[in-house]
């Protein structure tokens, strides 16, 4: 399989892409940028570029949103591009061939050990113009402003610090919203004002993964998912209005749990989790909760799209369906 036959799949499917992005995904080798089998990607699936030694998983995301990125991104050769979240190095070597030689790609990993990672493969990588990481803003108080930024996990808000690095006339490419749903959102600096596009359904993984959280029993990441579901459960379907009220007193309950809960892992007694705080408060609520958890379950489990797969036979629906990475 080759670059340039996914490609044509994911046209066929619906997703764009420029000639100068396929130019440069052409010239970018992608097993240069992770050691692990690289076959789901050329079956439209992310794949992994690091375990980190928390156990976490850290992925390159699936063809179809990088090109979808690529293209919502407009670029240009000689733009100034800033990426938070390195996604292992690959998408910057990407657009570093598309910014060629007058261009620069600056990128922003606060993970010390992805970002030692990505160092490396960029060290690697045959640059076209300038490339460089680092930590966080604060490293760099000389940073410059960007006609492109490009958030690559999910955020509330453009991270702060980030509104006064866009020119006038740039704009923010990223995922808006919470742990389980957001919107893939344009937002434009014109002067003083900011104009949001919407260009779909997307789900990224949070931007700031904290890997110390005790898992799926986290309270504060529990809570999280539950609002960020119950916002996408009452926008498709009618909730009683006491039902809704109990749904966020268990929210707040929930983030107003004390810090340092044991852990539940897969070697945890049956006793040990029946016992834990998260699932105590759970089952306490459980008379009313559970008729409702079928359908918040639906909603946490989210399907991978992969409409460039050789196997896929339903074509992708246009440019702005719910894509995931």
């Amino acid at each position: 399989m080759s670059i340039s036959e996914l490609i044509e799949r994911l046209e066929i499917a619906g997703v764009t892409f420029g000639d100068l992005a396929k130019r440069a995904m052409e010239d970018v080798n992608i097993g240069d940028f992770t050691d692990y089998d690289i076959e789901p990607f050329w079956e439209d699936r992310p794949i992994p570029f690091l375990f980190t030694e928390y156990g976490s998983t850290r992925t390159i995301s699936a063809p179809h949103m990088i090109g979808t990125l690529l293209h919502h991104l407009e670029v240009c050769e000689g733009q100034d591009i800033l990426i938070i979240g390195s996604k292992g190095g690959y998408l910057s070597a990407i657009l570093d061939r598309m910014v060629g030689e007058y261009g620069s790609v600056t990128l922003i990993e606060p993970n010390q050990e992805v970002r030692r990672y990505t160092e490396e493969r960029i060290e690697d990588h045959s640059k076209s113009g300038i490339m460089r990481i680092i930590g966080s803003l604060e490293e760099d108080e000389e940073i410059g402003s960007f006609e492109r930024i490009l958030v690559t996990g999910s955020v509330r808000e453009i991270p702060e610090g980030v509104e006064h690095l866009v020119i006038d006339g740039g704009f923010v490419l990223g995922p808006f919203g919470g742990p389980v749903h957001q919107r893939l959102l344009k937002k434009e600096r014109q002067g003083e004002i900011w104009f949001d596009t919407d260009l779909g359904g997307v789900v990224f993984g949070p931007m700031e993964v904290d890997e110390t959280q005790s898992g799926i029993l986290d309270p504060e990441s529990l809570a999280s998912h539950i609002e960020d579901a119950l916002e996408l459960v009452e926008g498709l379907v009618e909730i009683e209005e006491v039902a809704s009220t109990r749904i966020r007193n268990l929210i707040l309950s929930l983030r107003e749990m004390p810090a340092g809960l044991p852990s539940i892992d897969e070697d945890s007694t049956e006793e040990e989790i029946l016992e834990h705080p998260v699932v105590d408060l759970i089952m306490s609520e459980i008379d009313w909760l559970g008729p409702l958890w079928p359908i918040f379950s639906e909603f946490l489990s989210i399907d991978i799209a992969n409409p460039g797969s050789s196997g896929e036979v339903v074509e992708f629906l246009g440019d702005h369906e719910d894509f995931v990475p």
